[in-house]
C-alpha cells in the first residue's frame, strides 16, 4: 500500500523537492562571473531560483496529473501522491495554476527577458508532457534543454554576458546527463511501458550518446577554462579541469553500471561524486575570486 498522509504534505511531495537541486544551476553564470559577492546580484539569483522552483513544480504536477493512470501500474511511480489518491486531480491542477502564475510573475518582475525565457521553457515542458516524451532523440534534447535554460537564466536575470564555451559546457553536459538517464531506464526496464520512446533506443546507441557528449563536454570545458586569463601564480582554471574530467569519468562508470536513471540520486548519495565535486568547487572558486 502506498504511504498515506495529509493532502498538503502530499502536494509538497508531488512538487519533487529532491529535484529542486537542478535549479541551483541558476547560480552558475553569476558564480563564473565572480558576481555572487554583490548583494543585488545574489538577491536576483535567489529570486530566479525560487521562480524556477515554482515553474518546475507546476511541470511535475501537470505531468503527474496527465500520467496518473499509467503511474498506478508502475512499481515505483504508483506511490506518487496523485497516482496514489493522496492528492486529488482537482487539487493538483489548482496547484499547477498557482505555482505557474507565481513563478512567471516573479520572473517578469525580475526581468522581462527572464520572463520570456521561463515562458518558453514552460511551453516546451508542456509539449514534452503531452507529445515530445514519446519521440526518440527529441525527448533527450528537450529534457537536456531544461538544464541549459537554468544555467543561462542566471546570466539573463543578472545581466551577465554568457561565454559561448560556458553555454557549450552546460548544453552538452546536460545531454550527457540525460543520455545516461535514458541508459539507466532502459537497463532497469521499469519505465518501458510508460516511455514508448525507450523502445526505439538500444544500449549501444545510448552508450554512443554518453561517450560522445562526455567528450564534447570535456573539450568545451577545457576551452572555456583556457579562455580565461591567468590572474595569479596558481593556474586555478587549468587545475579545475582535472576534477571536472574525473567527475565525468566517475559518472560515466555509474551510468555503465545502470545507475543513471536518477541523476539526482547519484549527486546526493555517491561519495565519490561528493569528493570530486568539493575539489572542483574549491578550484573553480579559486579561479574566479583569487587574484
Amino acid at each position: 500500500m502506498p504511504p498515506r498522509g495529509g493532502a498538503a504534505r502530499g502536494l509538497l511531495r508531488a512538487t519533487r523537492p529532491r529535484q529542486w537541486v537542478k535549479n541551483l544551476l541558476v547560480f552558475a553564470a553569476p558564480a563564473a562571473g565572480g558576481a555572487l559577492d554583490d548583494g543585488r546580484t545574489l538577491l536576483l539569483t535567489c529570486l530566479t531560483f525560487v521562480a524556477f522552483v515554482l515553474v518546475s513544480a507546476a511541470t511535475y504536477l501537470l505531468n503527474d496529473v496527465a500520467d496518473a493512470e499509467a503511474d498506478r501500474r508502475h512499481p515505483v511511480k504508483r506511490d506518487r501522491p496523485i497516482a496514489a489518491g493522496i492528492v486529488s486531480v482537482r487539487l493538483g491542477l489548482t496547484a499547477v495554476v498557482v505555482c505557474l502564475a507565481g513563478g512567471l510573475a516573479l520572473a517578469y518582475a525580475i526581468s522581462w527577458r527572464l520572463g520570456l525565457l521561463l515562458t518558453a521553457y514552460k511551453l516546451v515542458t508542456v509539449a514534452y508532457t503531452f507529445r515530445f516524451k514519446h519521440t526518440p532523440t527529441l525527448d533527450i534534447v528537450v529534457v537536456a534543454s531544461g538544464f541549459a535554460v537554468r544555467a543561462a537564466a542566471g546570466g539573463v536575470a543578472t545581466g551577465i554576458v554568457l561565454s559561448d564555451w560556458f553555454l557549450a559546457v552546460t548544453s552538452f553536459g546536460s545531454l550527457f546527463l540525460v543520455a545516461g538517464k535514458r541508459h539507466g531506464e532502459l537497463v532497469s526496464g521499469a519505465d518501458a511501458g510508460m516511455r514508448p520512446a525507450l523502445a526505439h533506443y538500444t544500449l549501444e546507441h545510448l552508450r554512443f550518446l554518453v561517450t560522445t557528449t562526455a567528450a564534447v563536454t570535456i573539450m568545451s570545458y577545457c576551452l572555456w577554462a583556457f579562455e580565461h586569463p591567468r590572474t595569479s601564480e596558481i593556474p586555478w582554471w587549468g587545475l579545475s579541469i582535472v576534477p571536472f574530467v574525473v567527475g565525468i569519468m566517475r559518472y560515466g562508470l555509474l551510468v555503465d553500471r545502470g545507475e543513471g536513471a536518477t541523476p539526482e540520486d547519484i549527486f546526493i548519495r555517491d561519495r565519490g561524486m561528493h569528493l570530486v565535486g568539493v575539489v572542483w568547487l574549491v578550484l573553480f572558486l579559486g579561479s574566479v575570486y583569487v587574484r
